[in-house]
C-alpha cells in the first residue's frame, strides 16, 4: 500500500507521540452504542448482508480519519493512502479464520467482491494477517452478544494498527443501537480524532440508507 513519512519536525504532536509511545499499554479505547435505527431498516428491506454492509460503513469511516491511516515505523510515523480490512470469519468448528477486503470500491461492487473473498479465506483457513498487516484496520465483532466494555487482546511490542469490533444490537424504546468499540495507539489518536470516527460513522451509514 502507498504510504508517506510525515516530518516529525512539522508534526503538532511529537511529544505526546514521544511520551505514549513508550508507555507499556499505549492503547486508548471507547465502546459507543451507535443508532442504527433507519440503516437497518433499510439494510432488510434491501436484503443487503449486516456484517459486511456495516464494515463497509466503519471501514470507510476510519479511512476518512487520516490519524487511523497512519501507523508507527521505527521512530517515526507513517502515513498511508488508504487501509485494507482484516477480520474474522466465524468458521463451523467454533474457530475463526482471517479475511482481508478493499473498501474502497463502490458498494455495489464491494459485497460480491466481499462474499467471493471470505469463500476464498474459509476454504484457506488462514490464521495469520499477512505480511502487509501494517496497513490493515483489525475488524471483529461479537453478534451473539451486546456489551459495554471489551478488553482486546495486543501483541508485545505494541503495535500501532487500530482496532474496530462490534457486538449484538440492540432496541431501546423505538431506536436501535449497537455497540462499536474502538482500541488505537495513543501516541497516534486522541479522543477527538476517536470522535471524529464515530462522526464519519454516521455520515457512513447515511449515505448507505440513501444509495
Amino acid at each position: 500500500m502507498e504510504y508517506r513519512y510525515i516530518p516529525m519536525e512539522q508534526y503538532a504532536r511529537r511529544e505526546h507521540f514521544e511520551y505514549f509511545k513508550g508507555l507499556a499499554y499505549p492503547y486508548v479505547g471507547v465502546t459507543v452504542n451507535v443508532e442504527i435505527t433507519d440503516w437497518l431498516a433499510a439494510v432488510k428491506k434491501r436484503q443487503l448482508p449486516f456484517f459486511h454492509s456495516f464494515l463497509y460503513a466503519a471501514a470507510n469511516a476510519a479511512n476518512g480519519v487520516r490519524e487511523f491511516r497512519q501507523r508507527i515505523e521505527g521512530d517515526g510515523i507513517i502515513e498511508f493512502e488508504k487501509c485494507l480490512s482484516s477480520y474474522t470469519v466465524a468458521l463451523e468448528d467454533e474457530t475463526y479464520c482471517y479475511c482481508t477486503l478493499d473498501t474502497s470500491k463502490p458498494f455495489g461492487e464491494f459485497l460480491g467482491y466481499a462474499k467471493e473473498e471470505q469463500r476464498k479465506a474459509v476454504e484457506e483457513k488462514k490464521l495469520t494477517d499477512g505480511e502487509d498487516s501494517l496497513s490493515f484496520f483489525f475488524i471483529s465483532s461479537l453478534p451473539w452478544l451486546s456489551y459495554h466494555t471489551i478488553i482486546q487482546p495486543v501483541p508485545m511490542p505494541a503495535d500501532s494498527n487500530p482496532r474496530i469490533t462490534w457486538g449484538k444490537y440492540f432496541a431501546q424504546g423505538e431506536k436501535v443501537f449497537i455497540p462499536v468499540s474502538l482500541l488505537c495507539h495513543h501516541a497516534l489518536v486522541d479522543g477527538i480524532h476517536i470522535s471524529k470516527f464515530y462522526e464519519q460513522l454516521q455520515k457512513e451509514l447515511s449515505a448507505m440508507i440513501a444509495l
